[in-house]
């Protein structure tokens, strides 16, 4: 099956209309469909199973609001029943005014902990922007081609998902806000080493990627014959997303990545106290790429100790008080964080080293968050004891659009880490020599600086070379502009 030439065609059949004009059309509007054909696959698979085992199973969506009903009606013989099928306005009167009414009611029927009251969710936070019955009619006969019955379908799925939500991040304007690049994720996953029986956690989850990852990689180590799947889809993943259109895509990535019921609440992780917070409420380990640059309202920055109207000291104030003792969190936050002389960030580096082990600073170039011109630093520390040493690594690479970061790129950071090794790229800080303000600044001591060892005559003779070079073009030039 080939995925990706389906949502290609999807798009193209998108673009041709009135209601969606931007990536993030293209990707909410494909994504309520997809995730009905979805639904409508994982039933059958339940349905089979149950049949095998000789068990009854009655679906959650009733026969007249299921997908081969009304999207993809099929004929005695199996086939695609264009006679049956609802199209143009007729289709588009079902859609709005019949199938999304009783799908956001199993918000009002079932148990938060529910997928059913997660379809209720979603359907009751976005709507349908698609103007044509006609567009609609193609993009879910695109859609009907996708299957998820297998493991390497949903495997395939997610990560041509993940691959909408990349290009999403790179259509600039608020796309950014939801996507991190999946291999500095899948890194920082790595480094924090979460395993079954803790809990993860993300209190600015945007498109849910470090849970997403986060939960491939503890599903790697469950023991056959246990219950870690189970604790997996239940007790493990907790995140809170306060932008609409983040939270839709993001619950829907975490049940594509097979998480069918997601601990996500959408809600302004910030208006929460830091002192409401209770042992009960901590978690083991925290993975999140809060936003930066933004500002919150006066009563908003009332809620912490260290007072700034700056979001993401906000949401590492957050992240420390939400750790239990011992828990690790690896956290994305502005360069600038580690040397800004204002009280506040002062205040909050001395926080972060007494009550926090801050183990290791990853650097990293401008271009990992494309479209923003941003330099950020990932920091990974361990609640509950003082900080004696740092480890810095400066990934030294520069990334494009075109020419994003891969996983490669990060190996080598990976295998300095767990010795906290030294080299060209990496280094210790000892706390002790640090000033009164904490600065925490990315100053390579190691790092070996390119020398130009040539000779003047050497230098000279190679600027006459490109003098004569451009001197060629230009005359070439003319001679072709006659």
């Amino acid at each position: 099956m080939n995925f990706e030439g389906v949502f290609k065609q999807i798009d193209d059949i998108l673009w041709k209309d009135a209601g969606c004009s931007t990536a993030l059309d293209y990707v909410e509007q494909s994504s309520w469909i997809l995730f009905l054909k979805y639904l409508d696959d994982m039933e059958q698979t339940r349905e089979l199973k149950a049949e095998l085992a000789g068990e009854d199973y009655h679906r959650f969506i009733d026969e007249r609001h299921q997908w081969s009903a009304w999207a993809m009606p099929k004929d005695s013989a199996g086939n695609y029943d264009h006679t049956r099928a609802l199209v143009g306005q007729d289709l588009l009167d079902f859609v709005n005014t019949d199938l999304w009414p009783y799908l956001s009611r199993f918000k009002e029927r079932y148990d938060t902990n529910t997928i059913e009251y997660k379809v209720g969710v979603i359907f009751s936070e976005i709507s349908n922007k698609i103007t044509s019955g006609y567009t609609l009619r193609g993009v879910i006969e695109q859609v009907d081609n996708l299957h998820f019955q297998t493991a390497q379908d949903k495997h395939e799925m997610s990560a041509l998902y993940e691959e909408r939500l990349r290009q999403m991040g790179n259509a600039g304007r608020n796309g950014g806000e939801y996507y991190t690049a999946r291999p500095l994720i899948r890194t920082i996953i790595k480094v924090l080493k979460p395993q079954i029986g803790e809990t993860f956690y993300d209190g600015a989850a945007g498109s849910c990627g470090f849970p997403c990852e986060a939960y491939l990689y503890m599903h790697d180590h469950t023991r056959p014959g246990t219950t870690d799947e189970q604790t997996l889809q239940t007790h493990t993943f907790y995140a809170k997303e306060l932008k609409g259109l983040a939270y839709i895509i993001g619950m829907m990535n975490m049940i594509l990545h097979g998480i069918e019921s997601p601990n996500v609440i959408k809600t302004n992780t910030l208006a929460e106290p830091l002192s409401d917070i209770q042992p009960r409420d901590q978690v083991d380990v925290i993975g999140a790429n809060p936003p930066f640059g933004g500002a919150e309202r006066e009563e908003i920055q009332q809620n912490f100790p260290i007072k700034s109207s700056e979001t993401a000291y906000m949401f590492l104030q957050h992240f420390i008080k939400m750790l239990k003792p011992g828990g690790r969190a690896g956290i994305v936050i502005k360069n600038t964080f580690l040397s800004n002389s204002d009280n506040a960030s002062v205040a909050l580096r001395k926080k972060l080293l007494t009550e926090c082990n801050l183990t290791t600073v990853l650097d990293l170039p401008s271009g990992v968050f494309t479209g923003t011109g941003v330099k950020t630093v990932v920091l990974f520390f361990r609640k509950g004891e003082p900080t004696k040493k740092v480890w810095y690594y400066q990934l030294d690479k520069h990334f494009t659009k075109t020419h994003p970061m891969t996983e490669a790129d990060l190996a080598e950071f990976l295998q300095l880490q767990a010795t906290k090794a030294e080299s060209e790229h990496s280094w210790n800080l000892d706390t002790a020599t640090l000033d009164a303000n904490y600065d925490l600044s990315v100053k390579n001591p190691n790092k070996v600086e390119e020398v130009d060892d040539r000779t003047p005559q050497e230098i000279a003779s190679v600027l006459v070379e490109l003098n004569k070079e451009n001197t060629d073009l230009l005359k070439q030039i003319m001679k072709m502009m006659g």
